[in-house]
């Protein structure tokens, strides 16, 4: 392991101004995606849509560090036989790649889940290194559940917070073995109806346990990125918390959970709105004084406009990148402190 190149690596996915695009979507998650635009999900399509993303934009250029790719994605070509890994390093960017396979039901806590992906990961590893990756993603789903787990336990139980963290450190150690810079996400599910205060309990057992099954597999964190959940209150409780409160619980958790030698956090958006993944970011960086940068690492929050506006037509592909180029740069601002309500206005026609 070279970890003076992994650091470089890390640092320069969270670069001042820059973020991740999470376009790691399943084959069956982009389905459900390309269904609310009235657009057949084929091989073709999906290569489709992510080129036409991936085409060197303002977004890509200025705005993205790294695109986190799904194992289709990284092997395919765009149609002029360009492969797309290489159309991202032309726009400056890095290629990263989704290496987990999905969750599993946990033996003896019903209703909770552990990622899956380990066999043979390193074997994985070495393939997408030679294709062009020096990154990695790995998700960890962590439910905050409304009833309760074996013997009366709440959700999530201990068993739950465990085996995710253990998975999630065995992952990031076979990275940095493989030089690839792990992301390593241990997302705290907003789904629910549990308040801002819940969020913020279960997420620090979490981090907590992450960071010490990372010094456990000897992780070096000058060479991984963190992506968390923010701190918000499940989609199901009928209290809104403000942007403030939102961004003061987010950055509390950090400074008590997050070591200081983590280059960047790059946040998911967990299903939050555009705006509000955006207006959280920015709240966050506006607090500052902080040792780690805090940029995005958002899905559906950059790619859900672009879709809308491209839905599947060669004719408007112009317009899904103009979708595109306005939300990256919208949280690009957020993620320099910058961004300001009133530009969501002035989005491209």
């Amino acid at each position: 392991m070279n970890l003076a190149d992994l650091n470089k690596v890390a640092q320069a996915m969270v670069a001042p101004g820059k973020g991740l695009l999470a376009a790691d979507e399943s084959s069956g998650t982009i389905k459900k995606r390309f269904d609310d635009i009235n657009v057949v999900s084929t091989e073709e399509s999906r290569r489709d849509y992510r080129e036409m993303l991936f085409r060197t934009t303002e977004a890509m250029t200025r705005c993205i560090s790294g695109v986190i790719l799904y194992d289709e994605t990284i092997w395919q070509d765009a149609r002029d036989g360009t492969p797309l890994v290489r159309l991202i390093e032309q726009a400056g960017a890095i290629p990263g790649i989704k290496v987990d396979e999905g969750t599993q039901a946990l033996p003896n806590c019903p209703g909770e889940l552990v990622t899956a992906g380990l066999d043979n990961l390193a074997g994985r590893l070495k393939k997408y290194y030679d294709r062009g990756a020096r990154f990695a993603k790995w998700r960890a789903v962590i439910d905050i559940g409304a009833g309760h787990g074996t013997g009366g336990r709440k959700i999530p139980t201990m068993t739950a917070i465990h085996v995710n963290a253990h998975a999630l450190a065995r992952y990031a150690a076979l990275c940095q073995a493989a030089q690839i810079v792990p992301i390593v996400e241990p997302e705290v599910l907003m789904d629910g109806d549990h308040d801002i205060d819940r969020c913020y309990e279960v997420s620090v057992r979490v981090l907590n346990k992450t960071f010490q099954e990372l010094r456990i597999q000897r992780v070096a964190l000058e060479g991984m990125i963190l992506k968390p959940n923010m701190v918000v209150p499940g989609k199901k409780n009928p209290t809104r918390c403000s942007v403030e409160e939102v961004a003061t619980k987010t950055i509390r958790l950090l400074k008590t959970c997050v070591p200081a030698a983590v280059p960047g956090i790059a946040f998911l958006s967990g299903g939050q709105s555009d705006e509000d993944a955006t207006a959280h970011l920015d709240a966050m960086n506006r607090i500052g004084n902080l040792p780690w940068r805090l940029t995005f690492s958002y899905g559906r929050a950059l790619q859900a406009a672009p879709q809308k506006a491209w839905s599947g037509k060669a004719e408007n592909v112009a317009a899904g990148q103009r979708a595109f180029d306005h939300r990256a740069r919208m949280n690009s601002l957020a993620s320099r402190g910058e961004w300001k309500p009133d530009l969501e206005a002035r989005k491209a026609a």
